[in-house]
């Protein structure tokens, strides 16, 4: 499957890749904005970014996915 067609597959459960895009990166920029970023730790750093892109596909895809919610919940709960 060449990249083209892997994006248009999943844009119906991922939803619209630019659209994912502009939401995860806007997400991305208020948690760096917000007073934690600073003390928080590499993982949890990327913890929080790539539930960021979960979000966004959550909201620009099928909000009715299962692996959506899923993976944010598998994410949140690596830093213990």
């Amino acid at each position: 499957m060449t990249p083209d067609e892997l994006i248009s597959a999943r844009a119906e459960t991922h939803g619209d890749f630019r659209a994912v895009a502009q939401v995860a990166q806007t997400i991305r920029y208020a948690i760096r904005e917000a007073p934690g970023w600073a003390a928080m730790s590499v993982m949890q750093r990327e913890i929080a970014d790539s539930i960021a892109v979960k979000l966004a596909r959550f909201v620009c895809g099928d909000p009715n996915f299962p692996d959506h919610l899923r993976d944010i919940a598998g994410y949140a709960g690596l830093d213990r």
